[in-house]
């Protein structure tokens, strides 16, 4: 019997290698974006590729409607979702203080309150099976001072730590994935200048994705993709926090 996972925006970037991955390797899926006709492509995609099952939910997981279908999705429990892959994201160009407090809500909305409903309807529903995962994609930018983002980021780190430790004799794994600058549509879309990041600083998506899933299948509580970002993080959580302030405005 196939697994069945449900990945957070998955048209793009991390999460559209999730899902190839996913389907690669034969799981059927459940995939979650705003834009329909882009899900139905990959779904038709994945299909003729792999042959596996693929449902289609079109969902704007800023709107509490939305969040609640999802999270019906992954409670039903005549079509059990064995791995939840938390993803959807998005960033804003501008530090707050500058930034429209209604975007800022958003994003709250976004990257802490709909991956925290996500997680609550899939544990409840993986538990009681005594089997199941639970991805929380957060970053690198977690363990640094750099505004909002990192702070929705780090409170996503460290309430999946906390989960995987309380949850783990339950028989659910959870782990936060926690990559670096990585060659997707983020940053387009959040209108970043990228230009002054470093060529060796990129990552490939692919490759992340691949690195990931090995590192859940080791039972891993964080995954930190890459030789060079573990260093950076263990500096960023070893270092003076004056020092690691400073390098962080510096890299603005």
């Amino acid at each position: 019997m196939s697994a069945r996972a449900l990945v957070t925006g998955a048209t793009a970037g991390i999460g559209n290698s999730f899902v190839r991955a996913l389907a690669a390797r034969g799981d059927d899926l459940v995939i979650v974006a705003r834009d329909t006709a882009r899900l139905e492509a990959l779904a038709t995609d994945l299909r003729a590729a792999h042959g596996v099952e693929v449902d289609v939910v079109t969902a704007d997981l800023t709107v509490p409607a939305d969040v609640d279908r999802v999270a019906a999705v992954l409670a039903d429990p005549d079509r059990p979702v064995d791995l939840l892959v938390n993803n959807a994201g998005a960033s804003l160009a501008g530090w707050f203080g500058d930034t429209d407090i209604a975007d800022e809500d958003r994003q709250l909305d976004l990257l802490v309150r709909a991956p925290m409903h996500l997680m609550d309807a899939a544990l409840k529903a993986m538990g009681p099976r005594g089997r199941g995962a639970v991805v929380n994609v957060t970053s690198v930018a977690a363990f640094t001072p750099r505004g909002v983002y990192s702070a929705h980021k780090i409170w996503l780190t460290n309430l999946s730590l906390w989960t995987a430790w309380h949850h783990a004799a339950s028989g659910v794994k959870v782990m936060a994935l926690a990559p670096g600058f990585t060659r997707t549509e983020f940053h387009q879309r959040g209108e970043m200048d990228v230009s002054g990041v470093p060529r060796w600083m990129w990552l490939d998506a692919d490759r992340l994705v691949a690195d990931a899933l090995r590192d859940l299948e080791r039972g891993k509580a964080l995954s930190v993709p890459s030789k060079r970002y573990k260093v950076l993080t263990f500096l960023a959580k070893h270092a003076p926090s004056s020092l690691v302030a400073r390098a962080a405005k510096r890299g603005r």
